[in-house]
């Protein structure tokens, strides 16, 4: 790789998955490694390097404790300069350690969130490089940003 900045574009599956791969032209040029939690999700990047996660939530703790551990092999393999996150527990996960790491980090909150910030947005917000938000009434001047939506 001479140069060619590397992406780390990881989201959870559902919502998230479909707005990340809407933001698939903003990494043109860009060596990009997809990864979610659901094999069915492979076709969708074409060409692109796709690795899977697991993913959980906060009832399932051990499932959260293993996306941990899954998320950081995961960025210690790949070594990207950029992490960029649609959502949910591993995008979370991948931001936080991105940016305990050096790398550079990118959290877009859901579309799907409209009245108020999603409580993993809400908790990324304060460690990442750029804080979206795809809602404009939700933006602040401290974060999130918003500069239109990807849906």
């Amino acid at each position: 790789m001479s140069g060619t900045t590397k992406i780390l574009a990881i989201s959870s599956g559902g919502g998230h998955w479909v707005q990340l791969l809407r933001l698939r032209p903003a990494f043109e040029g860009c060596d990009v490694v997809f990864a979610t939690a659901k094999e069915g999700y492979r076709s969708d990047v074409g060409d692109a390097e796709f690795r899977l996660v697991t993913d959980g939530n906060r009832t399932e703790k051990l499932r959260l404790l293993r996306s941990l551990f899954e998320v950081f092999r995961l960025i210690r393999r790949e070594r990207p300069d950029v992490i960029i996150s649609t959502g949910a527990a591993p995008g979370y996960f991948a931001v936080r350690l991105g940016k305990m790491l050096g790398i550079r980090t990118i959290w877009v909150d859901s579309v799907a969130n409209a009245e108020e910030l999603s409580m993993s947005g809400q908790k990324a917000g304060s460690c990442v490089d750029l804080w979206l938000t795809q809602w404009p009434h939700l933006a602040r001047e401290d974060g999130p940003k918003c500069f239109g939506n990807v849906l």
